[in-house]
């Protein structure tokens, strides 16, 4: 039972009153229309519900291992532009973060916004020192309604199970999960630092750029960074008249995701064309609230699938999925890598640049399902982002070969990785153990043989599921000791009858007609169940 009280109490029945309307009320276990549970929906409520709300159908739009496709595809189509709030009112958030008047901070500032979503609005200003600049001012109190209304959901999350694919996943978890997501992304602070680290990842890059922070003017809920001035980067008629390549352009995109992927493991986790700029010959990207992160040893696994794709190497990529995969029930290892085997084949017969990486890597993760995997959060997010990057090279340059651009780029990374991890001491000493160990092989061959012989050899047998095989025996046994009896019944019945004692029924001894009977119906009884558990062949 949820507890709530004051305003809470008024958005419970709020939430309540939009998702009955919209006939979405079967999610918190009221009884609707099966015609009205349909994804549009779904996506209309989380929209006319707010910024909550809008952000989980976002973050589940591109979770393809939680909610069916129908739900994804429309959740993507999520529209986050809301009527601007008063510049009086966002002033006053930047004079509660700073203790200054942000139009006496500022050269000029433009009080209508350039954009405006859920969660903050964002301004052009200028500097008293001259550098335009945009500042993104959050919402007020928005921080409070999106803190209440996870707590309302997450209060009610046990009522959400219907809604999920995979009921081993917990609807709670995925709340908390989104919910620190939100936090985060609502903490600029943050979003300063990943620009900061882009921007030190990329220094060495002459086409890769990031805006500067203006610190003095960054917290929590105010971020002021440098203006970028220029074109979408699939803006064909800009990049026509300005006299840019749009296949220079798709490489260097390209080239830039795969270092960020695969080498600094940090990339933007929102390419669309509005987040990426063409400026001076440079691609600016824009907006780090939402980013993707992978450990070392995800990269070197993502760098491991990519070589083994070019090698159709099916082993690897069995090992690959079973490592990137979160288990939720027994998985055998066999059957997925016949499933990914028989995916390749299909490939056999296309050309190699033929091949999206993202939609290989889509198919596996379906693969991963199928084999009760779920793949984590963070390759999901990298599926998305290469789906999107994907289609922004295709639209700049359609005969552009992805698959080739990247195999050179993994076969270049492996050659640096081995001389920039190359370290003569580390060699020495694993020389030293090879070599300490090579030598006690003769001594541990003499000592097997010595077992062998004399008869010590033990043999450990290990069977996988064993309490499956032994709820089938016990089932088998149960079901011939059932027969048995009903077999004995039967005899039992017959002597009966042949005796013909009373009582009597049209001079059949009534004794024996009750065997029969009980016998025909626990026999029928035992038919039917075997029949049912599909064991009747």
């Amino acid at each position: 039972e949820v507890i709530m009280e004051g305003s809470s109490v008024t958005r419970f029945k709020e939430i309540l009153k939009v998702f009955t309307n919209y006939g979405l009320g079967y999610l918190l276990g009221k009884k609707e229309e099966k015609e009205k549970k349909s994804p549009s929906n779904l996506r209309k409520a989380f929209e006319e519900l707010g910024p909550t709300f809008i952000k989980i159908g976002q973050i589940l739009s591109t979770r393809q291992e939680l909610i069916p496709e129908e739900y994804i595809i429309e959740l993507s189509k999520l529209q986050d532009n809301v009527p601007a709030d008063d510049f009086v009112n966002m002033s006053k958030v930047f004079y509660n973060e700073f203790n200054k008047d942000i139009e006496d901070e500022f050269l000029y500032i433009d009080k209508v916004p350039i954009a405006s979503a859920s969660i903050a609005q964002v301004y052009r200003g200028i500097l008293k020192s001259g550098e335009d600049v945009v500042i993104k001012i959050q919402r007020p109190n928005i921080k409070e309604t999106m803190k209440m209304d996870f707590d309302i959901l997450i209060g009610l999350s046990e009522k959400f199970t219907k809604f999920f694919k995979d009921t081993v996943v917990d609807p709670k978890e995925i709340l908390l999960e989104i919910k620190a997501s939100t936090e985060r992304e609502l903490n600029f602070i943050y979003e300063a630092e990943n620009i900061e680290k882009f921007r030190e990842l990329n220094k060495d890059s002459a086409c890769i750029y990031a805006p500067f922070i203006i610190h003095d003017y960054t917290g929590e809920n105010v971020l002021t960074q440098e203006n970028i001035e220029g074109f979408k980067v699939n803006d064909k008629k800009s990049i026509e008249s300005l006299g840019y390549d749009r296949d220079d352009i798709a490489k260097k995109l390209t080239l830039s995701y795969f270092k960020q992927v695969l080498r600094d493991g940090f990339f933007h986790g929102d390419p669309h064309p509005g987040n990426i700029l063409i400026r001076e010959g440079k691609i600016c990207f824009i907006d780090f609230g939402i980013v993707g992160a992978l450990s070392k040893e995800k990269q070197e696994e993502l760098n491991s699938a990519i070589t083994a794709v070019a090698n159709e190497d099916i082993d690897k990529l069995t090992d690959f999925v079973m490592n990137i995969g979160i288990k939720n029930g027994k998985t055998d290892r066999e059957l997925l890598y016949k499933d990914i085997e028989y995916m390749f084949r299909n490939y056999y017969t296309t050309s190699l640049k033929n091949i999206k990486i993202s939609v290989l890597f889509q198919e596996m993760s379906d693969i991963a399902k199928r084999n009760n995997l779920r793949i984590s959060s963070d390759f999901t997010m990298l599926i998305r982002t290469m789906v999107m990057v994907e289609g922004l090279v295709a639209e700049l340059s359609p005969e552009l070969n992805i698959i080739n651009l990247v195999i050179p780029y993994v076969k270049g990374y492996y050659k640096n990785y081995f001389f920039e991890q190359f370290d003569v001491n580390d060699y020495l000493l694993k020389g030293y153990k090879l070599t300490r160990d090579s030598l006690n092989i003769p001594s541990r061959l003499i000592s097997l043989a010595d077992t062998l012989i004399r008869g010590r050899t033990k043999i450990n047998i290990v069977i996988e599921d064993k309490d499956k095989y032994i709820d089938v025996l016990n089932k088998m046994v149960n079901r011939l000791s059932f027969a048995l009896v009903i077999a004995g019944m039967i005899v039992g019945s017959s002597l009966i009858i042949n005796i013909n004692p009373a009582p009597r029924l049209y001079g059949v001894s009534i004794i024996g007609l009750i065997g029969y009977f009980g016998s025909a119906v626990l026999g029928l009884w035992l038919l039917i169940s075997i029949i049912r558990s599909g064991s009747l062949k």
